[in-house]
């Protein structure tokens, strides 16, 4: 079987972070028998955010934006990005799908020639199922969806109306949780699935910091609660005076962060690492005693099983669809309600305050790993969805 994914978010020179978790979904199917090549949506534009910051700051951006090279290789995997042109961000969104269906339709038709895909796999309706959609190819178009298209872009009524084509267009729209496809099935999508993405599954625990560390692993913006978590560490200084808290990533949150960290007396418990290539942040990820993201808009999380699997009990948000359907797989995961600052404080100590209970945790979240959240699961699942797709 040979598949075509489509995808905006994905691995980049300048950014091999981003949609990591995109690229892993297609290396799990090639390993589970799908013969993959990838498109990946470039628009050569920096953000509005980086042109706001200076010229300096907008230089080294345009030229980031400007220096993807037009092919590259990936685990294996051959990557084209395809360029296009679309205004700025925040307004017109909804509507990248059709500024990016010109560029990929002639993408799409060149890579038939050479490796005639049975099947398309769009990451998000928008914009690469909109696009795919709009390119005129007739192959069966299969979309997942990762929480943007149903937690923002369908909030604009251009948003919606291109995400609802998009699902409409699609043979099958994979979600990656219950609460997901719940709110998918409200945007005309005919045929839904849940498969979830996964993690890989170290061979051992890895070597712990010295001092008891709590760890959040994701961009650092708003919905990620990343204060909240601060704010928790401040509650238990006294309970815990060698409490450290590691932030693995970047983001627009990043200074506010820091400054709230001083005003609150705790700016020398803080480590900001930055963002890092995806190895090293899994690396540091697992070294802390446990995670905690008390997320909202969360579709799932990977960054939560990716640290469950070294045997870290996590912390998400009650309510959530990622965190919620995670906690009904097994153990390993406590929900806390969004924004409450002593029940995660409360949490965090009744895990580090009982070291047989932190290891009772970690042996469990690490159990729910390996029997619901692997990539091997993951890609038969995929390769699954593909097969229904054709059929």
């Amino acid at each position: 079987m040979r598949v075509a994914v489509v995808a905006e978010f994905y691995p980049r020179a300048a950014d091999p972070v981003l949609g990591v978790w995109a690229h892993r979904q297609a290396v799990a199917a090639r390993d589970a028998g799908a013969d993959v090549r990838v498109l990946v949506l470039h628009r050569p534009l920096p953000p509005l955010a980086a042109l706001r910051g200076g010229p300096a700051e907008a230089l080294r951006a345009t030229v980031r934006a400007a220096s993807q090279p037009p092919r590259a290789t990936l685990d294996g995997i051959e990557i084209a990005y395809v360029p296009f042109l679309a205004p700025p961000r925040p307004r017109s969104y909804g509507g990248w799908g059709r500024w990016a269906a010109p560029s990929l339709a002639v993408a799409l038709r060149a890579l038939r020639r050479r490796f005639p895909f049975d099947v398309v796999h769009a990451h998000n309706a928008v914009p690469a199922g909109e696009a795919v959609r709009l390119s005129g190819m007739r192959a069966p178009l299969v979309v997942s969806v990762h929480g943007g298209d149903v937690f923002h872009t369908a909030r604009s009524p251009r948003g919606a109306e291109a995400v609802r084509a998009a699902f409409a267009h699609a043979r099958l729209v994979l979600a990656n949780s219950a609460g997901i496809e719940a709110r998918c099935l409200t945007l005309a999508a005919r045929a839904t699935r849940v498969v979830h993405l996964g993690t890989d599954l170290p061979a051992a625990r890895a070597e712990p910091y010295p001092q008891p560390t709590v760890v959040t692993t994701g961009h650092v913006i708003a919905r990620k609660r990343h204060a909240d978590v601060l704010r928790a560490v401040a509650l238990l200084r006294d309970r815990h005076p060698a409490l450290r808290y590691l932030v693995v990533g970047d983001g627009a949150e990043r200074k506010a962060l820091r400054r709230l960290a001083a005003e609150l007396g705790v700016g020398d418990r803080l480590r900001l690492a930055g963002q890092l290539p995806p190895a090293e942040a899994l690396a540091r990820t697992r070294r802390a005693a446990l995670l905690a993201m008390p997320s909202t808009d969360e579709a799932f999380g990977v960054a939560y099983v990716e640290a469950m699997a070294g045997w870290l009990p996590a912390i998400g948000a009650r309510g959530e669809p990622g965190p919620e359907e995670i906690a009904a797989a097994g153990g390993g995961m406590t929900l806390v309600g969004a924004g409450d600052v002593p029940a995660l404080a409360d949490a965090i100590d009744g895990l580090l305050a009982d070291g047989d209970r932190l290891r009772d945790e970690g042996a469990r979240a690490r159990a729910t790993v390996e029997q619901a959240f692997s990539w091997s699961a993951c890609g038969a699942a995929t390769v699954a969805a593909y097969e229904t797709a054709l059929a």
